[in-house]
């Protein structure tokens, strides 16, 4: 499966979830473009809402964390941006060398996105069955990318079953619904149980606010990894607490990349031994005299030395020198060698 020019099978996607990040501002959604183009992730993805679209008088909010703001749906109304502002950031985000992505949370967000050249449609879990968002999304073409985070595996087995049946091209997301996550809720064990339980992509949606639960979902191989994006962690939003700086992701997308090399290229330890050889010369030891010796001299524990390096005797044959008797003088840090002894 292929996300813009991620290929999910060869590579980890790193996605920088600005989210709301923006709180309305179209022109700090772009310097959030220019800033993410920096740090080496490999997309930029935000959430398109509209009010009216998706949300009721009734809509409450998780945290009541906006003192500007009324309702929910006067914050999500704050949020919205233009289809030509929507087409125009995406177009930005491409020209920085980004993918651009954004949540999906209406049927107009679907048609809007869709005019952005959105390449794939990410799914938040409280959409993960909503089948008429779903039915949007596949007919418009491209990856469906369902987040997992509220679900229960009856609720992952039906949605699933719905959009495999249209598509297949489909990827899940492990995460966990809690800002910021604690990391004994961070389920790491279900990357690999969504993998063998379906056979497709998963990657992570990060939640945490911190680097260390990316590269460990990086060590189990995920083809994606979202994470929270804030310039400052003291900037206002809903998801200031569960995000990232900007110089945090730099550090994750450095640290992420390079732990995919390791993750594609298995070590056999015999090759490296044998790439080893001069250096372990180097390390390991050999016998050695451990003071002058003269002819004759019957060696015992205390005659033998081991140091390096290793150009001579190996030490672990060091048994083979006790009780044997020299036939040459010998002098102190000299390697001893069986043409030196005989039996006593």
């Amino acid at each position: 499966m292929k996300i813009g020019n991620c290929d999910l099978n060869k590579q980890c996607m790193i996605i920088a979830e600005i989210g709301q990040a923006h709180d309305g501002s179209l022109g700090t959604a772009y310097a959030y473009v220019d800033a993410v183009a920096e740090t080496g992730a490999d997309a930029i993805k935000f959430q398109t809402h509209f009010a009216g679209e998706e949300s009721t008088p009734q809509d409450k909010f998780r945290i009541k964390f906006s003192k500007q703001d009324a309702t929910r749906y006067d914050y999500w109304k704050r949020m919205e941006f233009s289809r030509q502002e929507w087409i125009d950031l995406a177009a930005y985000a491409r020209a920085k060398g980004l993918i651009f992505l954004s949540t999906a949370f209406s049927i107009k967000a679907v048609e809007v996105l869709s005019e952005a050249q959105c390449p794939a449609w990410k799914v938040g879990s409280g959409d993960l069955l909503t089948f008429p968002l779903l039915d949007r999304m596949i007919e418009k073409g491209g990856p469906i990318l369902l987040s997992t985070g509220m679900a229960s595996w009856k609720d992952i087995d039906e949605a699933f079953q719905y959009v495999s049946s249209r598509t297949n091209q489909l990827a899940m997301f492990q995460c966990t619904t809690e800002y910021p996550c604690l990391p004994e809720h961070w389920g790491l064990n279900n990357i690999a149980r969504l993998r063998d339980r379906y056979n497709i992509p998963v990657g992570f949606s990060d939640h945490s606010g911190e680097i260390y639960s990316g590269l460990a979902a990086a060590v189990y191989g995920v083809s994606m990894l979202e994470v929270h994006v804030v310039f400052s962690k003291k900037c206002f939003g809903p998801d200031t607490k569960a995000s990232l700086t900007i110089e945090e992701l730099t550090t994750l997308a450095d640290g992420v990349k390079k732990i995919r090399l390791a993750y594609e290229h298995p070590v056999e330890k015999d090759d490296l031994a044998n790439r080893s050889k001069e250096i372990r010369q180097l390390f390991s030891r050999s016998v050695v005299a451990a003071r002058d010796l003269p002819k004759g001299h019957i060696l015992t524990m205390n005659d033998l030395a081991f140091k390096k390096p290793n150009l001579g005797t190996d030490s672990k044959f060091y048994k083979e020198f006790l009780d044997k008797k020299l036939t040459t003088d010998v002098e102190a840090d000299e390697y001893l060698s069986e043409e030196q002894l005989r039996e006593k």
